[in-house]
């Protein structure tokens, strides 16, 4: 059976290192990138030599984008007090696309995980600690994913923010075990206009 010449079996397997992608399916992406190769494949690896180039995390709050300070966090109409805390970039995308917080975010970048050995210095709960004292939050709402490690990391910050300001939690519409990105915006949107306190 002939093989794909070395160069195109490179790229099938960093495609299939992509989430959602397995050996198969990076092959077929792969076979159509190069069929479409005008249309699709030459303005994708443009795209992608960009990105490489200018992407970089918010010194804020961790979000991605093209500068060091992203646009939520550089827009004063942002300012309200509100601090969202989310897992991990993907979830603040997704509170966005819902259209109803309009304060700003904080990006963990994971949860705590013993097995993992991802403690609270590991995911800068310290600094966000220290963001809410600087920035005057009254108010952190916890947008984390319903699993185990998500509800140990909220409580764990709840503790630690005891006293600074009050701590909500999205309620209705997230299910036990649901992840923010794969929620619709009308659930996303009911679990943070019924946030409780924790």
């Amino acid at each position: 059976m002939a093989e794909a010449p070395r160069d195109i079996e490179n790229l099938i397997e960093l495609m299939a290192k992509l989430p959602g992608l397995g050996p198969r399916s990076a092959r077929r992406a792969v076979l159509y990138l190069i069929r479409k190769r005008a249309l699709v494949l030459a303005p994708l690896s443009d795209a992608m030599q960009v990105v490489a180039a200018t992407a970089r995390e918010c010194l804020t709050c961790g979000n991605v984008g093209t500068t060091d300070i992203c646009d939520i966090c550089a827009s004063e109409k942002r300012a309200t007090g509100e601090l969202c805390v989310v897992e991990d970039v993907a979830d603040l995308w997704a509170m966005e696309r819902a259209g109803v917080f309009k304060g700003r975010y904080h990006v963990l970048g994971g949860t705590l995980s013993a097995l993992d050995s991802v403690g609270p210095e590991d995911l800068g709960i310290p600094r966000l600690v220290q963001r809410v004292v600087d920035d005057a939050i009254t108010e952190v709402i916890l947008a984390l994913n319903a699993t185990v490690d998500g509800q140990t990391t909220a409580h764990y910050i709840a503790e630690e923010l005891e006293g600074r300001c009050a701590v909500t939690s999205l309620a209705q519409g997230v299910p036990i075990g649901g992840e923010l990105d794969y929620l619709d915006d009308g659930t996303i949107s009911a679990a943070l206009n019924a946030r409780k306190a924790v």
